[in-house]
């Protein structure tokens, strides 16, 4: 085994032969000679767990015109391939990859050709192109990440081609496909923070001689959610309404009633709920998955400030906005019998 070292120089002086930047000692390599190292591999102690490789950030602005009447749709996008070979890997022959850039240029000709109507429709389209024409691809991976215009209004009109950059929720939709199996389509959210001001608690947990937070009657409720569902059939699916749909029962859970709002127990609680509501009102899904993680607001203490610089006014409260530690909490709810609901 040849013995490899570094003298972190860059021309060829102090400890190089002055001609190749190559230090004193060492022993040049090329190429073919290294090559040849591979001859003494033992191939049959490993083996590939996963692999794959793809195009990853392809962005694109699919424009619709109908007449005077704009629709926009912009998206990012990765794909991902697995051939049934790993020659590639194991012998560098690149006989049978599929370039990156082509890939790149599969998303733009498709978008072009086919249109795009939703995220998840347009994974699919993507997976079926690429099983069909590429008989050596065995799995296709896309996910997409769609950024969040809507049409701007004026006077209570819609314009008909002037739009606005709304990230108050970001889609996403991962669609995986193997060669001779059926699509599994996840759609999801991400980055939807919400806030109320009470009917949130925290009371009555764990006791020990490490707990230091008090019980909690009336707090700020703060989260930013992620959300990923699975369909169990894309037949006759309204992806657009699934989203829509989905977010509102987020929106349920958490807000309530614009007048009452609805008393939250703890964050879990509310995880649970949400996710319940999305499985009885969506039956295409199967499964859903939320994160929803704490973003605290302490109360500021001003007992500190003397009464001449603090008035006494009870409806007036300020809070600091804490970023780290923060809690996290997650589950998934999934059907016990999938095929019930279809």
């Amino acid at each position: 085994m040849r013995r490899w070292s570094n003298t972190n120089r860059t021309n060829g002086t102090n400890g190089t032969n002055g001609h190749n930047n190559v230090p004193n000692g060492v022993q040049q390599v090329d190429s073919k000679s290294l090559t040849g190292t591979l001859d003494y591999i033992n191939r049959d102690n490993y083996e590939f767990g996963n692999y794959g490789y793809g195009k990853n950030h392809v962005k694109l602005l699919h424009v619709y015109r109908d007449g005077p009447k704009h629709t926009i749709r912009e998206f990012e996008v990765d794909t991902h391939l697995k051939l049934n070979t790993k020659k590639d890997y194991l012998d560098g022959d690149n006989k049978d990859i599929i370039a990156t850039d082509t890939q790149k240029n599969t998303v733009f000709v498709l978008a072009k050709k086919y249109g795009i109507k939703t995220p998840e429709e347009f994974g699919l389209l993507i997976c079926s192109h690429f099983l069909y024409m590429y008989r050596h691809v065995e799995e296709v991976e896309v996910a997409l990440e769609e950024y969040p215009w809507e049409r701007l209004q004026a006077d209570g009109q819609e314009h008909n081609h002037a739009f606005l950059f709304s990230p108050n929720a970001i889609r996403f939709a991962i669609v995986t496909q193997k060669r001779n199996e059926s699509p599994i389509i996840k759609g999801g959210l991400k980055n939807l923070r919400v806030l109320k001001t009470t009917q949130s608690a925290f009371t009555d947990f764990y006791q020990d001689g490490y707990r230091t937070l008090p019980d909690d009657n009336d707090r700020i409720f703060s989260t930013v959610v992620t959300a990923t569902w699975e369909f169990s059939t894309a037949n006759g699916v309204d992806f657009d309404d699934v989203w829509i749909s989905i977010k509102n029962c987020i929106f349920d859970k958490f807000a309530g009633p614009p007048d009452k709002g609805i008393f939250s127990p703890s964050v879990q609680n509310t995880l649970y709920l949400a996710e319940k509501m999305a499985l009885d009102k969506v039956p295409q899904i199967s499964r859903i998955e939320m994160q929803m993680p704490n973003k605290h607001y302490l109360n500021v203490d001003m007992s500190k400030f003397p009464p001449s610089v603090i008035e006494n006014n009870e409806n007036k409260e300020v809070y600091h906005p804490i970023d780290k530690p923060s809690g996290i909490i997650y589950a998934e709810l999934l059907r016990k019998n999938p095929s019930s609901k279809l």
